[in-house]
């Protein structure tokens, strides 16, 4: 059973005369229990189970993205792989995407089921230093849809902050939905005091339309008090497979550079769009391995070296 602790859109309150009982409570898992006046309203007791599971990670990344399409789970798998490819680091990759879980096919994990032990759920390792874990391995089908209330999806997260037993990581990369969503807000809740937060990496294209949903993502990040760590251009013109000449796909505006000046927050990379990097993904295979010369592997190699050199020196976990 999930234990539901988030509220749905428009709830009373579970200090409320009403509660448990207007039009937002229906459907609600914890109906029965606001509307009976038993309600526990202190501190969520998984939160210490929760600290306790993440002291063992040495650095919990999240990678977020103001809007879907912009290649966040792509480049949240890479910079998994990049940072694997040192033998002695080892790194986790966690997909809280509930309804668009991309990361089994893009890890080669599709098909995995995920295993209990002693010690919680256990992830899927695709190489000795290298664990994944997400929602698409819970499904009967790649194909089936996830259809779940706001309530749901936070108490899977919880589950996957709170029951999977990764060991000891260096890094745990946990690539998120897009948007300012039910999901965020229930992940910055739950990571509240886990010193090993770190912060977050931004993903966006070079499109306006992209780069106005990072100031809001920006926005969010601020409100909620998530350190931000950088910002990635992705689809930064088109490598040529074959010459490896790179030409612009989009409009290039420079608006990246100009939002990153405003806020202070530094540019990891931008990332052409590689065919080969995308093929790579969509057979669940290492690009670093199949495709070392690539430039767009090169970029992901500075990414995931930039990114160590800001958490070496940046020790700030996501404020109380």
């Amino acid at each position: 059973m999930f234990q539901v602790s988030e509220t749905p859109h428009g709830c009373p309150g579970v200090a409320s005369e009403s509660a448990g009982k207007e039009s937002a409570c229906q459907g609600c898992p914890n109906q029965t229990i606001c509307s009976s006046g038993k309600v526990n309203t202190g501190p969520d007791p998984d939160l210490g189970e929760i600290q306790r599971r993440l002291s063992r990670v040495k650095h919990v990344v999240l990678i977020l993205s103001g809007k879907g399409g912009v290649g966040k789970s792509t480049l949240a798998t890479c910079l998994a792989r990049a940072l694997s490819l040192d033998e002695s680091t080892s790194v986790g990759l966690l997909d809280v995407d509930i309804c668009g879980p991309s990361i089994p096919v893009t890890t080669g994990t599709e098909g995995e089921s995920i295993h209990m032990s002693a010690s919680g759920w256990s992830p899927v390792f695709i190489q000795d230093n290298f664990a994944v874990m997400s929602c698409g391995m819970l499904l009967e089908s790649q194909d089936s849809a996830v259809i779940w209330r706001g309530p749901k999806k936070n108490g899977l997260i919880k589950q996957f902050l709170r029951d999977v037993d990764w060991g000891h990581l260096d890094f745990l990369i946990i690539d998120t939905p897009p948007g300012t969503s039910d999901e965020h807000l229930s992940l910055v809740s739950l990571l509240k005091g886990c010193l090993s937060v770190k912060g977050a990496v931004i993903v966006t294209t070079p499109q306006e339309v992209s780069l106005a949903d990072v100031r809001k993502q920006i926005d969010f990040c601020h409100k909620v008090k998530i350190n931000i760590l950088g910002l990635v251009e992705n689809m930064s013109g088109f490598v040529c497979p074959s010459c490896t000449k790179e030409s612009d796909v989009f409009q290039r505006s420079n608006g990246i550079d100009k939002v990153a000046q405003l806020h202070s927050i530094p540019v990891l990379g931008r990332v052409p769009l590689d065919p080969q990097v995308a093929r790579s993904c969509d057979e669940g295979t290492s690009c670093f391995e199949k495709f070392p010369d690539s430039p767009s592997v090169k970029v992901l190699n500075e990414i995931a070296s930039s990114l160590r050199s800001i958490l070496d020196s940046s020790p700030s976990p996501l404020s109380e």
